[in-house]
């Protein structure tokens, strides 16, 4: 992709070229005009002299339009995330679409598919390893908050066991000033150092604004170590229509494009140059019962539309999907998660997190994340299409066998089969009913429970080596003596 440019749409859009035209000048009006609040001197400051207008008493900063669209064009187009071993990199931007398990649960779902409880040290475990053995996520995230660990650790604890049950790459957050260098200490004992981890990064950070243009002092020093560090970033703007962000769907995500774009600037006044990813978590606000949801028809409208801004300004976009509001993984659940994975994917977002997801975010099931990845499965094989050319399109093969011919025996079906049809590997039932009632007649859920079963139990995690665990382990005792934790529930240990 390439910057301020109309050329790379997405094939699902909601905005019109001129919507995006004018969506972009009004952002840098409010940025202008009214300017965001950082709630950090040393933020205000970067700001200042990168070029803004700052009112250190009221914590404003007003962005000149010069400044925010050379920000934008300093943000790369692409970067490639690494997995633990350093090898294979996925890359984050372009044409692709990757999605992760849905983060910050705080509950979990038992396998009973009714009982949700706090989460704990070994439910993330088994919730990375899972996913570890899911194609289809090639991410992972720190999916659930933990109920065992104090909280001002469990940001660091939950990279820790992430390193020690995954190979792959991951979205990491910081609840603290001092999270983004703890964690990234941590990450280093992998890479061997910055610079190395500055090569191939392990992980992306997501940092949240606060709604409405403001900028917490733990998200604006988020910020800063990130770009210090040169780590990859995703800032997260949370519109809620009505509540905390304008009713209508373009106020609001008029407010999303000017929170990003100021997280933005500070970011790039730090570190011209450095990754970062125009994420969002769009929310609708259900005045009648009091909930969030980041699965109605309204936040894929605004996540989508966004989308397309992303795409004008040449990078990556992330957004929340593929998740559901249903307590139990139901019919429900199955809809809102298949409805809004498919629209998000086709929205040309480049990052999509939330399968495993349940309950506005609340509760995790790791028979959802079964289900989800074949609903991943089919939103990629929707993504791909079909190519339209001499051979695809057979009319030797059509005249050869002539009108109630026998495509079943041509080898031209046995060479193209495979590739133009998506089977469905484990959970989603094709058989006829005769021989679904003779194995059973399990329903969708017990399916994934099965297949839980399997990868827990015999998908093999290439360990650390002995060299880098013991640095890891050294890692992390630091940062538990820092704020005097003697232990945490999977180790390690102080001695």
């Amino acid at each position: 992709m390439s910057k301020f440019t109309l050329e790379h749409q997405p094939l699902l859009r909601f905005l019109k070229e001129e919507d995006i035209l004018k969506i972009h000048e009004a952002a840098l009006k409010v940025l202008a005009k009214t300017g965001v609040f950082f709630d950090s001197e040393e933020a205000l400051t970067i700001l200042r002299d990168a070029g803004c207008s700052v009112d250190f008493d009221q914590k404003i900063a007003r962005f000149p339009k010069e400044l925010v669209e050379k920000s934008l064009s300093s943000v790369p187009e692409t970067f490639e995330l690494f997995g633990r071993e350093g090898e294979n990199p996925i890359t984050i931007g372009g044409e692709n679409c990757y999605f992760d398990p849905g983060s910050a649960g705080l509950n979990f779902l038992e396998s009973d598919n009714c009982t949700a409880r706090p989460a704990v040290s070994g439910d993330i475990v088994k919730i990375y390893r899972l996913c570890d053995g899911l194609e289809n996520f090639p991410i992972q995230s720190t999916a659930v908050s933990l109920a065992d660990v104090p909280k001002k650790i469990a940001d660091c604890y939950r990279v820790y066991l992430l390193l020690k049950n995954t190979v792959k790459p991951m979205a990491v957050g910081a609840f603290d000033v001092e999270g983004v260098a703890n964690i990234a200490k941590l990450l280093t004992q992998i890479r061997g150092s910055e610079a190395a981890l500055r090569e191939k990064p392990l992980a992306f950070f997501d940092i949240c604004s606060s709604p409405s243009l403001k900028w917490t002092h733990i998200s604006c020093h988020n910020i800063i170590d990130c770009a210090k560090l040169g780590l990859p970033m995703e800032t997260i703007s949370v519109p809620m229509p009505g509540a905390v962000s304008p009713a209508t769907l373009a106020g609001s995500l008029l407010i999303h494009v000017a929170e990003t774009l100021s997280g933005i600037v500070l970011a790039q006044s730090v570190n011209p140059g450095n990754p970062m990813i125009f994420g969002g978590a769009p929310m609708t606000f259900d005045m009648r019962f009091s909930t969030t949801s980041l699965n109605a028809v309204e936040t894929n409208l605004i996540s989508t539309a966004y989308a397309q801004m992303a795409r004008y300004y040449g990078m990556p976009c992330h957004t929340y999907a593929g998740l559901a509001d249903a307590k139990t993984v139901d019919a429900q659940a199955g809809l809102e998660t298949a409805f809004s994975a498919l629209l998000a994917a086709a929205g040309g977002l480049h990052v999509i997190a939330g399968p495993g997801m349940l309950d506005f975010v609340n509760t995790f099931s790791l028979e959802k994340l079964v289900i989800d990845h074949e609903i991943v499965a089919m939103t990629k094989r929707l993504q791909k299409g079909f190519a339209v050319n001499d051979e695809t399109l057979c009319l030797d093969l059509i005249d050869a066998l002539g009108p109630g011919g026998d495509y079943m025996s041509a080898e031209h079906t046995l060479r193209h089969f495979k590739e133009e049809l998506y089977i469905p590997p484990l959970v989603i039932d094709k058989k006829n009913r005769n021989a679904w009632e003779a194995q059973g007649g399990s329903d969708i859920f017990a399916r994934a429970k099965a297949q839980v079963t399997a990868i827990l139990e015999h998908h093999e995690i290439p360990a650390l080596t002995q060299d880098t665990a013991v640095k890891l382990d050294g890692a992390m005792t630091e940062i538990m003596a820092a704020m005097d934790i003697v232990s945490l529930p999977l180790g390690p240990e102080r001695s």
